[in-house]
């Protein structure tokens, strides 16, 4: 079975979709079929379309993102405002249906990795599910070493060894950012630790991936060396 990668984040808006589309483009732009799913969102659908876009009509939209619901709120709530709900096993099959034929596959979680996805299940639980190695997105600010060592520390052990943490750059650095990568290297190991730099509110994946610095960082997440 292919590899399969599940990006989560300490919270909600701290930059999966940045990175999975990123990501996602990289991988296609080197010769590797990879597959990328939103599977579940609420509010608005942009996360899915960024992800729809970096795949260039590799999968539909209702392929990259199958369930989608119209309140902005956590998708189980905003699911059963539609009087709908969403299991495990469904989201589970979904997946590996349509990433038959890929060579990778990219997950991304909504909110942070506890976030209720369905009925009586979580990113954790998704993951797991799909035997998949995790990416922790988290911003580089104040705050954030408790946050990722607390998504961490809610893995499973093995699991928790292997997993990477992406720092995401902030526009306007603050008094902790500096310091954070440091610190969280006491508690991660640094190899699993990368940042990305500040790539602007409007950026055109297109021009992030000429940046030296964005491509280091989407190589050495790649398991395609």
């Amino acid at each position: 079975m292919q590899p399969i990668f599940f990006i989560t984040g300490t919270d909600t808006g701290v930059g999966k979709t940045v990175l999975t589309a990123l990501w996602t483009a990289f991988l296609r732009g080197r010769g590797v079929k990879v597959a990328a799913f939103k599977p579940i969102c609420s509010g608005g659908r942009a996360d899915a379309l960024a992800l729809h876009a970096a795949l260039d009509d590799t999968l539909t939209l209702a392929q990259v993102n199958p369930w989608h619901f119209r309140a902005p709120l956590a998708p189980v709530l905003a699911a059963r405002r539609e009087k709908k709900t969403v299991k495990l096993a469904q989201v589970c099959a979904h997946i590996r249906t349509q990433s038959s034929g890929f060579e990778l596959v990219l997950v991304e979680g909504a909110g942070g990795l506890l976030s209720p996805l369905g009925e009586d299940f979580d990113s954790r639980d998704l993951l797991l599910a799909l035997r998949a190695c995790v990416i922790i997105v988290a911003p580089n600010q104040l705050g954030v070493v408790n946050h990722v060592r607390l998504t961490l520390a809610a893995l499973p052990e093995k699991l928790r060894d292997q997993a990477g943490v992406v720092l995401m750059s902030p526009a306007k650095p603050d008094a902790a950012t500096a310091g954070n990568l440091k610190l969280l290297e006491e508690f991660v190991l640094p190899e699993k630790i990368l940042t990305l730099p500040w790539l602007g509110k409007n950026h055109s994946t297109n021009q992030a991936l000429q940046k030296p610095p964005v491509k280091r960082v989407l190589q050495k997440l790649s398991p395609f060396k």
